[in-house]
């Protein structure tokens, strides 16, 4: 094995540890004393635990089977065995350690419950890993039978949270609805970043101004694409640039204020962008170096 492939493998197992720790402080620290769920496996793990006199971190592995086996069937090998991994490391993690209950107020419980344990699961997905299966099982029934994974999670916690109601308490259920939702978007935080970009495509007929004046004005790189033949109000049009950038979503309204003071005819097409690497799109040119940049036809 490589320098450089260990080092990449130790970083990615330094991080999932991190995110089991934090995990396991938000059910230690916040949710299990107080009797609040999640979502998830999670949720149905401390969900029996309120029932039956069974340590969590038993739960959680026994619970986790069937979704590992799925796992099988709908990712690699590698993301199976480091979600095996993840997953007897948060037993762990939870069996030995003893919080004391930082708080009592229901609403921080929630909160920081959330909090912790959506950090812990975004850290480990974004390393290759899942320290909930109830993702695995949505990857396995969107390839069966093409329903959103958005769906059959969303599915999956109505039913989980409705037998909560119904078991524990409608108070609790509400609480433990609160929690997921906070684990929810932390996670998103987490797995896309606390940027959002947004992808733009361009087409005018003073595709050269607005190119200068894109990467001027904001900052930012572009892709130019060449455009054959372009049919529109004025007719057939060649020879012409199509421009491709991305840029922060709080810069966009800055990006149509240049665009529209070129050309207020300019076709725009804005879509969301999940994740971007590299080149000069994450970071910004040097406004400085701006000025001395010639594009290139």
């Amino acid at each position: 094995m490589s320098k450089n492939k260990f080092f990449l493998l130790f970083k990615e197992y330094t991080q999932i540890a991190l995110g089991i720790l934090l995990a396991s402080i938000g059910l230690k620290a916040f949710l299990l004393p107080n009797g609040f769920l999640d979502g998830g496996v999670t949720g149905i793990a401390l969900l029996v635990g309120t029932q039956v006199d069974v340590n969590l971190a038993f739960l959680l592995i026994i619970f986790s089977i069937p979704f590992i086996i799925l796992g099988h069937f709908t990712v690699s090998r590698r993301i199976v065995i480091k979600s095996i991994i993840s997953i007897l490391g948060l037993s762990l993690f939870i069996y030995f350690e003893n919080f004391e209950t930082i708080t009592e107020d229901k609403l921080l419980i929630s909160i920081f419950g959330g909090l912790f344990l959506g950090s812990g699961i975004g850290i480990a997905i974004r390393n290759g890993s899942v320290l909930d299966g109830s993702e695995i099982l949505g990857v396995y029934l969107n390839d069966k039978f093409g329903i959103s994974i958005g769906q059959i999670i969303l599915i999956f916690n109505v039913i989980l949270f409705s037998i909560t109601a119904l078991v524990l308490s409608t108070e609790i259920a509400l609480y433990s609805i609160l929690t997921y939702i906070v684990t929810a978007k932390v996670t998103d935080l987490i797995i896309e970043g606390f940027e959002d970009f947004i992808g733009i495509t361009i087409v005018s007929k003073k595709f050269e101004e607005i190119e200068t004046a894109i990467t001027e004005d904001l900052g930012s790189g572009m892709t130019l694409y060449r455009g054959t033949k372009g049919v529109g109000s004025s007719g057939k049009r060649e020879d012409f640039d199509i421009i491709h950038t991305i840029i922060n979503r709080i810069d966009i309204k800055k990006m149509y204020r240049v665009v529209d003071a070129i050309d207020p005819e300019a076709f725009i097409v804005e879509f969301d962008v999940n994740t971007v690497r590299g080149g000069v799109l994450r970071h910004y040119l040097n406004k400085k170096k701006n000025k001395r940049l010639k594009l290139e036809k």
